[in-house]
């Protein structure tokens, strides 16, 4: 179905505001697909062609997701499964429209991995289905991950990296007793139980990948930041363990820590002047699924710059309404601001004139709910409660 056709301006009235400072009673006036004005006067009157009365709620700019993998679920709804790639974006749009992402980096796995429906081949269709689709509510990117055990992920990774749609790339690999899986037993676990692999299958991995030399790793990381820094992307890295690898990453130019899984780790990014990125469903939830760092402690350090959706986008809206003590605006800045200025949009993620016009209208209680979006000034999504 096509989107609803652009208005001249837009209102949204009678709102708390979150600003880039604070939040102020008022109305956000757009025009076109830009914030126009600003006001606190509240008089409800405004000659906007279409005015959205918000009733007291918050007015929040639209969620910036830059690791959503939630497109996986919409192409498999059920392992080995694969629904038409038309189907699956229109779905995974939606979703996150109603959570509030407004602007969705799909976190793309170049990883020949079928126990978990991931394939280099995959990844491509996915990256050709978001770029050749421009009818959709959000603006859709693509967050290239490239696992670094696989040299035809990294050629799969180099190859696509300078399309326009990408706008990241991020480094991961998946060896047993490093990151995610802090014990060979967890891995050797998680390929046994959770991907059905034998005893005999999983031992395999484990020596081809425990085979792999620092030399071999350094040059992959070599070849994919090389090829990003050069189509102008921010490179980021994925469950970093330790002080050392942070720094020896930074090195390379890697400059944003994505779900560091220590403290260590993450302290160590900040004082690399890096950006740390960790999982909102991991504040939501109240602790990392893996039994790593967790969120609320990394906030509490005060290390933590941006929250991604990871696999979950409501949790991306209902992170900015847990109480970290901090001021609303510095929470909502990770979901909005933060996540903007890493990959360089600077034209969104906050409410002040002349900035993109991503608009949430979201109630807080019981449970963050969207109850109006607006992307780039267009009016896309309303839920309202029946009476």
């Amino acid at each position: 179905m096509s989107r609803q056709q652009s208005v001249a301006t837009l209102a949204i009235t009678n709102g708390q505001i979150v600003t880039p400072n604070g939040v102020i009673e008022g109305d956000v006036t757009a025009v076109d697909n830009r914030i126009a004005a600003i006001t606190t006067n509240q008089t409800g009157q405004t000659d906007a062609d279409t005015v959205v009365d918000a009733d007291g709620r918050y007015i929040l700019p639209g969620l910036i997701d830059l690791h959503g993998d939630d497109i996986e679920d919409h192409v498999f709804p059920r392992s080995g499964a694969r629904t038409a790639d038309s189907l699956a974006l229109d779905a995974a749009d939606r979703a996150n429209v109603a959570a509030g992402v407004t602007t969705k980096c799909h976190a793309v796995s170049f990883q020949d991995a079928p126990e978990d429906d991931r394939s280099t081949d995959l990844a491509r269709d996915i990256v050709d289905m978001v770029a050749a689709n421009d009818d959709l509510l959000a603006d859709h990117r693509i967050h290239a991950r490239c696992e670094l055990t696989d040299p035809g992920c990294v050629e799969a990774v180099c190859e696509i990296i300078d399309r326009d749609i990408v706008v990241m790339a991020s480094l991961m690999a998946h060896v047993p007793g490093q990151g995610q899986f802090a014990s060979v037993e967890s891995f050797k676990q998680w390929y046994m139980d959770d991907a059905g692999f034998d005893e005999g299958e999983v031992d395999e991995i484990i020596e081809t990948r425990q085979k792999i030399t620092d030399d071999v790793f350094d040059d992959r990381i070599e070849r994919v930041t090389a090829a990003a820094t050069a189509a102008g992307l921010t490179v980021a890295s994925h469950d970093d363990e330790n002080p050392e690898e942070v720094s020896h990453r930074a090195e390379k130019g890697v400059s944003l820590s994505e779900y560091p899984v220590t403290l260590d780790a993450a302290n160590r990014a900040a004082e690399e002047g890096m950006t740390t990125a960790m999982g909102a469903p991991n504040l939501v939830r109240g602790g990392s699924q893996w039994g790593n760092l967790s969120t609320a402690d990394a906030i509490d350090a005060g290390v933590v710059d941006i929250l991604c959706a990871d696999y979950h986008p409501p949790s991306l809206l209902a992170a900015p309404f847990v109480d970290t003590g901090e001021p609303l605006h510095e929470r909502v800045a990770r979901v909005t601001a933060n996540p903007a200025a890493a990959i360089g949009l600077d034209d969104r993620g906050r409410l002040e004139p002349g900035a993109r016009a991503d608009l949430l209208v979201v109630d807080p209680d019981p449970m963050p709910t969207v109850e109006r979006a607006v992307v780039a000034g267009e009016d896309v999504f309303c839920a309202e409660a029946s009476p």
